[in-house]
């Protein structure tokens, strides 16, 4: 079972990860969307497209663009679309 975390609180919970470049992916129905704000942070992968950034906010703490998704990936990518990957002071274990 594969989880992210922050300040002990869950944030994401799932046996359903995809794992891609040492990034875990997580299905968007087992994140806890509560946590995540979108942010204006974008970027641009040459074989998966462009990747949404959202804060993550558990009671004071803020981490800013700390999870990133695909909603629109490119054709190779297609396995992670809409899904929820974490970095940035966000602990996650496969």
């Amino acid at each position: 079972m594969a989880r992210a975390t922050l300040n002990g609180e869950v944030l994401a919970e799932s046996e359903a990860v995809e794992t891609i470049e040492g990034c875990l992916y997580f299905p968007r129905d087992a994140v806890r969307m509560e946590h995540l704000e979108p942010c204006g942070t974008r970027t641009v992968c040459p074989w998966r497209g462009v990747a949404t950034y959202y804060d993550v906010r558990v009671g004071d703490r803020l981490e800013p663009a700390a999870a990133w998704s695909y909603e629109a990936p490119k054709r190779r990518a297609r396995r992670i679309e809409g899904a929820i990957a974490f970095w940035k002071g966000i602990d996650v274990a496969p």
